[in-house]
């Protein structure tokens, strides 16, 4: 199958591997020209200087970009240039207002739009274990699903266009509350003189596991906070969230306050620090105290 890729960062990069990795044709677009070739020469796929060269011809065109305008700009592009009855499916995090005028706008040029954010991070990404979760038309999403697999472990169908984003929200939401609680954990252990080690130990196996405890719990309490999804991405996402909630009449109290407290890790210079960095705000207040 032939694949134009758009957006080889951190994510789609390794997710564009993937694809090549499992036979398929596929030519990289990235807006900075050097990392489109610098990931064709590691990894046996072609790139392309414009987002119109890597549509040329596809039966399939993955985005893995920045916002809503980057989805816009890159899917008003390539729409001329796809083969016919092509496939695009998004993986940027989005809103789902975007998500249903992309879908109307591919519809119209005879192409179907799938929403379909990820979970996993980058490590989900380099070992080909994201869960996609997807809006749009179920069909488009079967035909496009073989493909997907290359770098997932699991695909859902959550409904019409737009749905994808809205369950991405979701998640968000849940990992902010959970991120901080886990955050206020660790800080309490430290203060308390406990040791954080035989804590996890003693907590773990229990109600507060979590996915967030078991990955971040032992970094939190080191200082570390070097991994791969950003405060600033995540305050993009919450963004999202808010704005939609505004609209729907959800009541996102904590979530809000998160957001909040994101935004003071980014005045400390954390803004590229991972979301578990909540940690360090708390540290800091203490240290003032």
């Amino acid at each position: 199958m032939k694949i134009g890729f758009a957006g080889l960062g951190v994510m789609g990069g390794p997710m564009a591997r993937h694809l090549v990795h499992a036979g398929h044709e596929v030519v990289g677009f990235n807006r900075t020209a050097h990392k489109a070739r610098s990931w064709a020469q590691a990894n046996g796929g072609r790139f392309a200087a414009t987002i119109a060269e890597a549509a040329a011809g596809a039966d399939l065109l993955f985005l893995c970009v920045g916002n809503d305008d980057d989805v816009r700009q890159v899917v008003t592009e390539a729409l001329p240039h796809l083969n016919a009855g092509a496939i695009i499916v998004d993986h940027t995090t989005t809103s789902a207002k975007v998500a249903r005028e992309m879908s109307a706008l591919a519809a119209g040029r005879g192409h179907a739009f799938i929403d379909a954010p990820v979970s996993g991070g980058q490590a989900g990404a380099e070992n080909g274990q994201l869960s996609v979760m997807a809006g749009g038309d179920a069909a488009a999403l079967e035909a496009a699903e073989p493909a997907i697999m290359a770098y997932s472990k699991a695909v859902k169908h959550m409904g019409p266009s737009g749905a994808g984003q809205l369950t991405k929200m979701v998640n968000q939401i849940a990992i902010a509350g959970v991120v901080q609680g886990l955050a206020e954990a660790v800080h309490f252990a430290g203060v308390a003189g406990l040791d954080t080690g035989a804590v996890y130990d003693a907590i773990s196996k229990g109600a507060a596991q979590s996915w967030q405890m078991d990955n971040r719990w032992k970094t939190m309490a080191e200082g570390r906070f070097d991994f791969g999804f950003a405060v600033d991405w995540m305050r993009k996402d919450l963004g999202l969230v808010l704005d939609e909630a505004r609209t729907n009449g959800a009541h996102l109290a904590l979530t809000a306050l998160v957001d909040q407290f994101y935004s003071e890790v980014q005045s400390m210079g954390g803004s590229r620090w991972d979301t578990s960095s909540l940690a360090a705000r708390l540290q800091a207040r203490s240290d003032r105290a």
